[in-house]
């Protein structure tokens, strides 16, 4: 996928190797997840959005309404800390139509590679609706507040797209499945604004 603009976000080491126990977790509160999640947010390691063929999830079948052309909102909580940042991204007709997860500078170490940084869409590129959302780098001292913003929906008519949202993660080693991010998905139904022009660009809903 070619980029107008790329930059690196990098995040200071905080350790030589990081332990297990500090590997991130992320709940998907707005819009309703797909899946019926655990209070740690699993199934989230698998792309693209979270289940393997191991751990099926228990689906939610909740579908969120929205209107195309207008914002909506995002509400996650991070359940186990990490440094990383979050993506969101959005698929009218299927899963293949989301990015691959955000391409990473690794560094070598005894246990393998461990993620440094992570390529940052600006601006974001067609599906991806918000990139380097959140970043953050410091382990709050007290209980972790959930991350919110709205970003900007296409207007277009959609009957089920899918809300991609992930979390890159830093200072992180390699998960299999995953790599260096967690998924989150959430079911949406879009109408479009008749007011506005439908935006170009985006997969027609078949």
């Amino acid at each position: 996928m070619k980029y107008s603009v790329r930059f690196l976000v990098t995040f200071a080491m905080m350790m030589v190797i990081m332990p297990a126990a500090a590997y991130g977790h992320f709940r998907l509160l707005e819009p309703v997840s797909w899946l019926i999640e655990s209070d740690r947010g699993d199934p989230q390691k698998a792309g693209p959005c979270g289940v393997t063929t191991n751990d099926n999830g228990k689906r939610s079948n909740a579908i969120s309404k929205a209107i195309g052309g207008q914002k909506l909102h995002i509400k996650v909580q991070e359940t186990v800390y990490h440094p990383g940042h979050y993506r969101v991204a959005l698929a009218v007709n299927s899963l293949e139509e989301l990015p691959p997860d955000p391409e990473t500078t690794t560094r070598d170490t005894e246990k393998g590679p461990w993620s440094v940084s992570a390529i940052i869409q600006n601006p974001p590129q067609i599906p991806v609706l918000a990139d380097g959302l959140f970043v953050h780098s410091t382990r709050p001292t007290g209980p972790m507040e959930p991350f919110e913003t709205d970003v900007q929906l296409p207007n277009i008519n959609c009957k089920k797209c899918t809300l991609q949202v992930v979390e890159f993660m830093a200072n992180h080693g390699y998960n299999n499945p995953g790599g260096y991010s967690y998924h989150h998905c959430a079911e949406l139904e879009i109408t479009a604004d008749p007011t506005r022009p439908i935006d170009m660009g985006w997969p027609v809903d078949r």
